[in-house]
């Protein structure tokens, strides 16, 4: 089960040893299409967008996790996007060569809130903290 990282839940950031650590088998850089964010929150948001934003693949054991990281990212399947802080969704992924390396998980946000959260554009794709 691969999620796609681009915050918080990168290998060397905070959230990464309490979510991540002993639960992944595989990690590499990768980047996805899409317009990553600084938000006043102190954490990234992505939108859809045409621009790289670089993170980490990681390739969990099993989906169990799929239910830590939701509430982490504030999102439930059982309410509207308007009620979740973002959206989980399946996103194309590639290597560091533009290779494809097929679909994973990704945490996406609206541009409505990214604007609430008076998100700054991140030109580079890649945010740390």
């Amino acid at each position: 089960m691969k999620v796609f990282v681009y915050g918080t839940l990168k290998p060397g950031e905070r959230n990464h040893p309490h979510y991540c650590q002993g639960k992944v088998q595989e990690s590499c850089m990768a980047f996805t299409w899409g317009q990553i964010y600084e938000l006043s929150l102190g954490y990234p948001g992505m939108a859809v967008g045409d621009n790289k934003v670089r993170g980490v693949l990681l390739t969990f054991k099993d989906e169990s996790i799929l239910s830590e990281l939701d509430e982490l990212e504030d999102y439930s399947p059982a309410r509207s996007p308007q009620q979740n802080q973002y959206e989980r969704r399946k996103i194309p992924v590639y290597d560091l060569n533009e290779d494809y390396l097929g679909e994973a998980w990704g945490y996406l946000m609206t541009l409505e809130k990214v604007k609430k959260y008076r998100g700054k554009l991140i030109e580079t794709g890649w945010w740390t903290e």
